[in-house]
């Protein structure tokens, strides 16, 4: 039958005109029998530092006051063997030559939904996507995007990604938990020093997975997985 995994994705800086030059998207993944515990003991930890459970995970939200939390946080992620990360980086956005390609950058957004999931699907294994809700118009394309990653993986019938669709992150802890892991490698692509909180969360990371963050890992790592897309001079 093969293990049923949820997959959660969201993004950072994906907006074409944001001024900000670092792109990720990324995907937490569990198997689906662990999704309601890994949930409550993520609420467990809130609680532990005197917050609400309902509490969202952010990374634009860790400063000194919760760094204890947030730490607390990735050493759960760390720790636990049933989640793993991947992420998408886009290290210069003003390199995109969209007119080059017949594209716009919405439908590049996508395509590099596609790059950054098609590597997460095994064959005998099943898939349940959620992405963050990005905007009103979004259904039509992850439809597309679905139908894209099911013929690659030649699943006509869908039995391999059984589905795809947007959620709320402040309801799904998984996805906070990817918003969380996304920040930190923007911010480490970026080598960005002004938050000494942020400073400490990407250093243990760093300690943990023995990578700098700032580049492609071996395709085969499974915790912090990173792949690092690079836009075409021309």
């Amino acid at each position: 039958m093969g293990i049923v995994y949820n997959i959660y994705c969201d993004e950072s800086a994906h907006l074409e005109h944001d001024h900000l030059p670092v792109m990720v998207l990324g995907a937490i993944w569990c198997p689906l029998e662990k999704t309601h515990e890994i949930a409550e003991q993520i609420r467990e930890i809130k609680i532990q530092h005197n917050l609400s459970a309902e509490f969202e995970i952010k990374w634009i939200k860790i400063g000194p006051a919760k760094q204890s939390f947030y730490l607390d946080i990735l050493d759960y992620f760390l720790g636990n063997s049933d989640l793993h990360f991947r992420a998408l980086v886009v290290p210069d956005k003003s390199k995109l030559r969209h007119d080059n390609f017949g594209h716009d950058h919405n439908t590049w957004y996508y395509k590099m939904y596609f790059d950054l999931l098609k590597m997460l699907l095994e064959t005998g294994e099943h898939y349940r996507i959620y992405l963050d809700i990005k905007d009103t118009t979004s259904t039509a394309k992850i439809q597309k995007l679905h139908d894209v990653l099911c013929n690659n993986t030649y699943d006509f019938n869908r039995k391999i990604i059984e589905r795809m669709q947007m959620v709320r992150s402040h309801e799904v802890e998984q996805i906070q938990l990817a918003d969380l892991l996304i920040g930190a490698i923007n911010y480490a692509v970026r080598d960005l020093k002004t938050n000494s909180a942020k400073v400490a969360f990407i250093e243990r990371m760093r300690k943990y997975s023995g990578y700098s963050l700032q580049q492609t890992t071996p395709l085969q790592e499974k915790k912090i997985n990173l792949f690092f897309w690079e836009a075409t001079e021309r």
